[in-house]
């Protein structure tokens, strides 16, 4: 399958170098901006085209977009891309607004095209081990688990953070679809929602060198929230997410059962380790890793999707998973700032696992 991208920012890079060369499908053959430079340096980097974005959506050559544009550009890129019969593969999240996320799904079925979404690291072989062992019972029925992140924000790394501050951004929108995803290939559907949400500063100070260092740029979203997520199963999670604190010791993600406890690691890494700890175990013991997907594979989600579409099968990094996380985000913004409970509507069914095995032939992407 033939592809370019739209957007070619910082995350373009780690994309293209895994995308050219360890996965073999798709094929990138271009790359757009609305910064013509940006486009010109990715596609000399790579041996790709540079192309304005309105030449990419008309070529009859590409196939499929993979959408790298800032988060309230991605519904209107995502949008063009399927009007002009292309497949997506977009960043996270896949919308701004669960609005915005329906109009994205529903022009696909229209046309008979696929959506994909980022996060993919829930296909690496930290999460998926987790998975495994959750799915086969090693710590009996779940009952609670808990996820956590924080940060002091992005203005002390990011030369041009200001988006994570505006609409479609705060930890939740940013770094909530990592441990959201997690959570809901885990445990299921997500069925009501409960926060508190605080704005902890105004205004925030941009050390990171480049364009806006030393500026102060302006607040608009809530950065410390705190969640608790009921799942149609009965199991609880908490939700932590901040840009507000230093540092923590905090576990980034735990599952607890009738008969044990596991500590997954990191959703936004693809590798481990994985530890349980049964009724039986003095000590936390850690789980051997069931797929080859560990470093930074990011893409993977991107070349299952298109062996998916070419072989057939399910698509993994699917819109309908991203839908519902997308949901689910909303869903802890708005109880967080109106302190009401939130009951989500969308479907869902957790992924499929991918096969396990340490053979890279296994999977054909």
């Amino acid at each position: 399958m033939r592809a370019g991208i739209i957007g070619c920012g910082v995350i373009s890079d780690i994309y293209l170098k895994n995308l050219t060369g360890k996965y073999t499908n798709p094929v990138f053959t271009a790359c757009a901006d609305i910064r013509p430079e940006a486009a010109h340096k990715r596609a000399e980097e790579y041996g790709i085209r540079a192309m304005s974005v309105e030449e990419m959506l008309s070529d009859p050559h590409i196939d499929l977009i993979l959408n790298l544009t800032t988060p309230l550009n991605h519904t209107q890129i995502s949008l063009q891309a399927l009007e002009h019969n292309k497949h997506v593969f977009s960043e996270k999240p896949l919308a701004v607004t669960l609005e915005d996320g329906k109009r994205i799904l529903d022009a696909a079925r229209e046309r008979g095209l696929q959506v994909g979404c980022a996060p993919d690291t829930f296909l690496g072989a930290g999460l998926q081990t987790a998975f495994k062992a959750l799915r086969s019972g090693w710590i009996g029925e779940p009952v609670a688990a808990a996820a956590f992140w924080s940060s002091r924000g992005h203005e002390r790394w990011h030369g041009n953070p200001g988006f994570y501050y505006t609409a479609g951004g705060g930890p939740h929108f940013d770094m909530g679809p990592y441990y959201i995803t997690a959570l809901v290939n885990a445990l299921g559907r997500v069925r009501r929602v409960n926060a508190i949400s605080r704005r902890t500063f105004p205004q925030r100070l941009v050390t990171a060198e480049g364009p806006m260092h030393g500026a102060r740029i302006p607040v608009e979203v809530e950065t410390h929230l705190s969640a608790s997520l009921e799942f149609d199963s009965g199991v609880i999670a908490t939700v932590l997410m901040s840009f507000d604190l230093w540092s923590t010791n905090l576990p980034r993600l735990e599952f607890y059962g009738t008969a044990g406890t596991l500590c997954a690691p990191d959703p936004n890494f693809f590798d481990g380790p994985v530890k349980i700890r049964t009724q039986y175990d003095d000590a936390f013991r850690e789980i051997p890793l069931v797929n080859p997907f560990t470093g930074n594979a990011r893409g993977l989600g991107l070349a299952q999707m298109c062996q998916a579409i070419e072989n057939g099968g399910s698509i993994r990094s699917c819109g309908e998973q991203a839908l519902h996380v997308l949901e689910v985000i909303e869903a802890i913004d708005t109880a967080g700032r109106t302190g009401k409970c939130v009951f989500c509507e969308t479907p869902y069914d957790p992924s499929e696992l991918l096969p396990t095995g340490l053979q890279e032939p296994l999977y054909g992407f």
